[in-house]
């Protein structure tokens, strides 16, 4: 039997250890001894691309952003889903994490950060959303491990109404927001309906494929409701759209 080794490790921004181990072909990222992310675990890396792009297959140019590029599977997705004249900007805020895509974990996905059509950028993705109006298609959101964070205390303001409302404006026309996440929230749902002022799937996924005991959830959200992937859920919250033109426009002037 072959033994698990750690092969590299970092401190997140709050401290915490993040470290890579290997067992014989599968590799997994923990946090403080907890498992973030494993290559034996990403059909819902998988899913979040092709949710967040199915608007986008068939389209002679398109713009996505990937935020955490974690083992690679949700850029290798969506580079197989759109073609050669696409740009794909991938934001992964630790540079450790780069290192081992392209030192170890490369072999998972055919090098992806190799592809001609990647912009890969380190450091703070809000930062980059907030200087990027009406720039994306879309944008796949797998930071941390969703709305409740794990690696950085920081990352909790991208799922706050400040984050959404810098993704909305970042968005292009018919654009849409795709959100990864370990667990479900009704918090987070009622954010993005009643809060942010848009049209919501929300996916149960699996964790791998064929499981069905081992679920993770994804939502893809949209001013267009049309451009929405068909099947989830739909949340209906009693909050009314139109209280919130003023914090929409406000948002708008100050940023």
């Amino acid at each position: 039997m072959k033994p698990t080794v750690k092969i590299a490790s970092t401190r997140t921004p709050d401290g915490g250890e993040m470290e890579l181990y290997k067992h014989d072909r599968d590799f997994t990222i923990k946090i403080n001894d907890q498992d973030l992310m494993s290559s034996r675990q990403h059909e819902s890396e998988l899913e979040l691309a092709r949710l967040g792009c199915a608007h986008l297959v068939g389209s002679k140019t398109s713009s996505v952003l990937i935020g955490g590029l974690g083992l690679g599977y949700t850029l290798r997705q969506v580079l197989d889903m759109l073609n050669t004249h696409a740009k794909v900007v991938v934001s992964e805020l630790l540079s450790a994490v780069v290192e081992w895509n392209r030192e170890f974990l490369g072999e998972l996905n055919g090098q992806p950060l190799e592809d001609k059509r990647v912009d890969l950028k380190t450091g703070d993705i809000l930062s980059l959303i907030l200087r990027s109006k009406n720039r994306f298609d879309a944008i796949l959101l797998d930071v941390d491990n969703g709305p409740t964070a794990m690696t950085s205390s920081e990352n909790s303001r991208l799922y706050c109404y400040e984050g959404i409302m810098a993704c909305r404006y970042a968005l292009r026309k018919h654009g849409c927001l795709a959100v990864w996440s370990a667990e479900p929230s009704k918090k987070f749902e009622r954010l993005l309906v009643g809060g942010c002022g848009l049209h919501v799937r929300r996916f149960r996924v699996p964790a791998y494929k064929g499981s069905k005991s081992q679920s993770r959830f994804v939502w893809v959200a949209s001013e267009e409701k049309s451009v929405l992937p068909p099947g989830g859920g739909e949340p209906r919250l009693s909050h009314k759209r139109d209280g919130l033109k003023h914090s929409h426009r406000q948002f708008r002037e100050e940023h």
